[in-house]
C-alpha cells in the first residue's frame, strides 16, 4: 500500500522478463546492451540497471557521463557506454569511473587522446559511424567527397579512422551506427544503412583494422532484423515492455510493459448541467454529473495537451478527462461511476482491474510515441517498484 498521492509503479519482474526474450532472439554470439539512458525512459536507472543485469544484459547504455557515474556510484560495474558527447574536461571523469566514450569526429577523438596522456591513463572508445541518421557519427564518403573511386573506396573516412587508432590516449573498442527506420515495416533503407557500414567495417579489416564490438541494432533491429545483430545489440524500449511502432511486429515474442501511472481521487463534486470545469472554461457539463480530481498535471509529466482529450481508469472504467489540465491536478467526469469515492486509484496509463489504457494510447493523443510518455513522468513522481527480487 503506498502513502504517495501520485506514483509510477514499476515492475522489475516485467523488465526481467523483457530482457530473457530479447536475449532469447539475439544471435547467442553478441552480448546484450541495456539502454538505461533518461533514468532508463524515467523508470529508475539503478533499479531497472540492476534486474536488467540480473537477468541477461551484458552491457549498460547511457546518452551522458552524469548517468553513467549515478550508476558507477550505485556499485554497478558492468562495462557502460556514453553514447553522446562528454566534453573534453570531464575526461578525468571517463577514466575515474571507467567508462568508455563514443567518439564520432577526429577533432573529439583527438581531443579526449591529449587529456588521456595528460593523466597518464587510456579511454575506452566507440567510433561512431553516420551511416543515414544524420545526427552523430563519422560520415561514409558518399556524402563527403566528389571522385567515385574515392567514394567508393571510403578512402577520407578510413585515412580519419586510422589516425584515429594511432592515438596512443585511446583505446577504439568498438564502431558501431543508430538505425533511422528500423522500426517501419519497409527496411529498404534500413538495409541500406546496413550494408553502408558493414562495407565500411570490411574495408577497415582490408586495411588492417578490426574492432572487438560491432553493433547497430535498436529494439527494432532486434526483433525484426538479426543480419543486424553482429558482436552486440542494444535493447532500449523494447526492455520496458513497449514495442517500437505499430509496424514492428512482435509474433516472435511477448513483452510485458513495466510501467503503471497512478494517481488518486482527491475530491468529488456534484454539479449541475451547464457547470464549467478548469482554466478558460473550456468544458461545460451537458448533464448533472459528478466531477473528480485527480492529483496529478503537467508538473508531473502529463502533458497539457491531453486537456479535454482521452481517459483514465477509474474502478476499471474509464472516465473522460475534462478541462484543462492543470499543474498538479486533472479533473475527470466520473458521473457514471457510481461507486467512486475518496481515495481511490486513478490509472492514467496500464491495466487497472481488466481495463488498460496503454502507454501508446496517451502517445497517440498527442502525436508523439511512448518513448516520451515514460520519459517525461518528473522525479516528484515516486517510482514504487515490484518484484525488486530483480536486485543483485
Amino acid at each position: 500500500m503506498t502513502t504517495h498521492l501520485t506514483w509510477a509503479q514499476i515492475d522489475l519482474g516485467a523488465i526481467a522478463h523483457n530482457v530473457g526474450e530479447l536475449r532469447r532472439l539475439t544471435h547467442p554470439d553478441a552480448r546484450l546492451m541495456a539502454i538505461v539512458k533518461a533514468d532508463a525512459y524515467g523508470h529508475g536507472a539503478i533499479r531497472v540497471t540492476r534486474a536488467a543485469l540480473a537477468s541477461g544484459a551484458d552491457a549498460l547504455g547511457v546518452a551522458r557521463i552524469d548517468e553513467g557515474i549515478e550508476l558507477r556510484r550505485a556499485g554497478v560495474e558492468a562495462p557502460l557506454l556514453i553514447m553522446g558527447h562528454t566534453l573534453p574536461g570531464r575526461a578525468v571523469d571517463l577514466i575515474r569511473y571507467n567508462l568508455t566514450q563514443t567518439v564520432y569526429t577526429l577533432a573529439a577523438a583527438r581531443a579526449l587522446d591529449e587529456a588521456a596522456r595528460t593523466a597518464g591513463r587510456t579511454i575506452t572508445v566507440h567510433l561512431k559511424i553516420d551511416t543515414g541518421m544524420g545526427r552523430l557519427g563519422m560520415v561514409p564518403d558518399e556524402w563527403a567527397c566528389d571522385d567515385a573511386d574515392d567514394c567508393a573506396a571510403n578512402r577520407k573516412i578510413i585515412a580519419d579512422i586510422e589516425r584515429i587508432m594511432r592515438l596512443g590516449g585511446l583505446d577504439v573498442e568498438g564502431i558501431m551506427t543508430h538505425f533511422a527506420k528500423a522500426d517501419e515495416h519497409d527496411k529498404t533503407f534500413t538495409h541500406r544503412q546496413l550494408e553502408r557500414f558493414t562495407t565500411l567495417i570490411d574495408q577497415l579489416k582490408q586495411n588492417g583494422i578490426e574492432f572487438t564490438v560491432r553493433h547497430a541494432a535498436n529494439s527494432a533491429g532486434i526483433i525484426d532484423l538479426p543480419e543486424s545483430h553482429f558482436d552486440m545489440v542494444r535493447a532500449g524500449i523494447s526492455m520496458y515492455g513497449l514495442r517500437p511502432s505499430d509496424e514492428v511486429h512482435l509474433d516472435r515474442l511477448v513483452l510485458k510493459p513495466a510501467m503503471t501511472l497512478n494517481s488518486t481521487l482527491i475530491n468529488l463534486k456534484t454539479v449541475p448541467a451547464g457547470f464549467t470545469v478548469s482554466y478558460g472554461a473550456t468544458h461545460r457539463t451537458a448533464r448533472p454529473t459528478c466531477i473528480g480530481t485527480v492529483a496529478i498535471g503537467y508538473a508531473d509529466g502529463f502533458s497539457r495537451a491531453m486537456s479535454n482529450t482521452g481517459h483514465m481508469l477509474v474502478r476499471g472504467e474509464r472516465a473522460p478527462i475534462v478541462g484543462r489540465i492543470c499543474m498538479d491536478l486533472t479533473m475527470l467526469d466520473v458521473g457514471h461511476i457510481t461507486s467512486a469515492a475518496l481515495g481511490d486509484t486513478v490509472t492514467v496509463f496500464g491495466r487497472q482491474d481488466q481495463a488498460e489504457i496503454p502507454a501508446d494510447e496517451v502517445a497517440g493523443h498527442l502525436n508523439t510515441i511512448n518513448y516520451e510518455i515514460t520519459a517525461s513522468i518528473t522525479s516528484r513522481v515516486a517510482r514504487v517498484y515490484l518484484n525488486e527480487g530483480f536486485e543483485i
